[in-house]
């Protein structure tokens, strides 16, 4: 029987993620890593939640979780502002969330990661971590960090001969979670949650969301002219009321 770890599981993608794989009949455990609460609302008999903060200093709190196959990283945070808005301490605080505290969680499961047996290991990344942002400087940039750092270490994992790999799941606006002070609303993401835990299980490397609906065009352009891209890119937070 299977155990999974989801960090950041107690709203939002990742409570549904968690919940997606509560239900399976192939999986004992789920444990949830957030630094909020789990809402008893959620409770389920597989589910068993724990609270951390992933800026602490001392990450030997992972240590229990010995006998998982699959480790889902959806921690993060972001807040659309202009860069001059954004204070000293939100810029240390996002980096230290959105990009070291992954690179901290894959290091410590690493020997998993890269042995013979078959582990599964996904990241929820972002689109702003393909192209300038604005609004979303900061964010974007510890995306991007994330982006390049899942690229490198999967190239490792290819060049010693081990089959699994780090999804990068990288999509936009996820209408239904709890980031930028939305509410969660688990009807909402049901339906990316199973496609997400689907390439998780295939070992794909890359995910992006209503790629070929939307992203293929963007990328496409910010490829041609990321000047004017990124000038677009600010327009539309402007008119989309979400600044």
């Amino acid at each position: 029987m299977r155990r999974a770890l989801v960090v950041g599981g107690a709203n939002g993608i990742g409570l549904s993620i968690a919940l997606q794989l509560a239900v399976r009949e192939d999986y004992e455990k789920v444990y949830v890593v957030d630094r909020a609460r789990l809402d008893p609302v959620h409770a389920h008999p597989k589910v068993e939640a724990f609270e951390f903060d992933l800026t602490d200093d001392d990450y030997s709190f992972f240590d229990r979780f010995d006998d998982i196959d699959t480790l889902m990283i959806t921690a993060g945070f972001g807040r659309l502002s202009l860069f001059k808005d954004i204070t000293e301490d939100h810029i240390i605080s996002s980096m230290n969330v959105n990009a070291t505290a992954i690179m901290r969680l894959i290091h410590r499961f690493y020997d998993r990661i890269s042995s013979e047996q078959d582990f599964y290991c996904g990241v929820m990344v972002s689109i702003a971590g393909f192209m300038s942002s604005p609004f979303f400087s900061v964010y974007g940039a510890s995306k991007a960090a994330l982006k390049i750092f899942i690229e490198s270490v999967n190239v490792e994992l290819e060049m010693a001969g081990c089959t699994n790999r780090i999804l990068n799941v990288s999509p936009g606006s996820i209408k239904g979670t709890s980031f930028n002070a939305g509410q969660t609303d688990l009807s909402m993401t049901e339906s990316l949650a199973r496609e997400i835990i689907s390439h998780l299980e295939a070992k794909d490397d890359l995910f992006i969301p209503q790629y070929e609906e939307i992203f293929r065009t963007v990328l496409q352009r910010y490829h041609d002219d990321f000047r004017a891209e990124g000038r677009h890119s600010y327009e539309y937070k402007l008119k989309s009321g979400r600044v």
